[in-house]
């Protein structure tokens, strides 16, 4: 559990499309094997420390000729932002991925002066 010192919360939210193979004859869409597609996110302003990051898939276009497979997550995380992740494997033809964030940590709070 992550507990925060001075109550002050902050919440950072985003919804990026990772990629659309379907037209240009990407790999998600053609390859096989593992793929992973990845995006660095800038928080809107700096946490105090590394925040918890929520994802979850907000569109996905996928095939039904093959297997439907899927790891999504937050990586590298730090006060400043994070690596969105999509992977896939195997056969699994997916054409389109848009994944939405949420960020929960704490922030400075402008009214608390350290004079220390």
């Amino acid at each position: 559990m992550q507990k925060l010192r001075t109550g002050t919360l902050g919440i950072d939210q985003g919804e990026q499309q990772l990629f659309s193979d379907f037209q240009n004859g990407g790999d998600m869409w053609t390859g096989t094997g593992p793929r992973e597609r990845r995006l660095p996110i800038k928080f809107s302003e700096a946490f105090v420390s590394p925040p918890v990051v929520q994802v979850a898939l907000s569109l996905w276009d996928v095939s039904h000729e093959a297997n439907i497979r899927a790891d999504i997550g937050a990586e590298k995380v730090t006060e400043a932002g994070f690596d969105l992740v999509f992977r896939t494997w195997q056969d699994s033809k997916i054409a389109r991925v848009r994944l939405s964030w949420v960020a929960f940590g704490e922030v400075m709070d402008d009214e608390i002066w350290d004079v220390s």
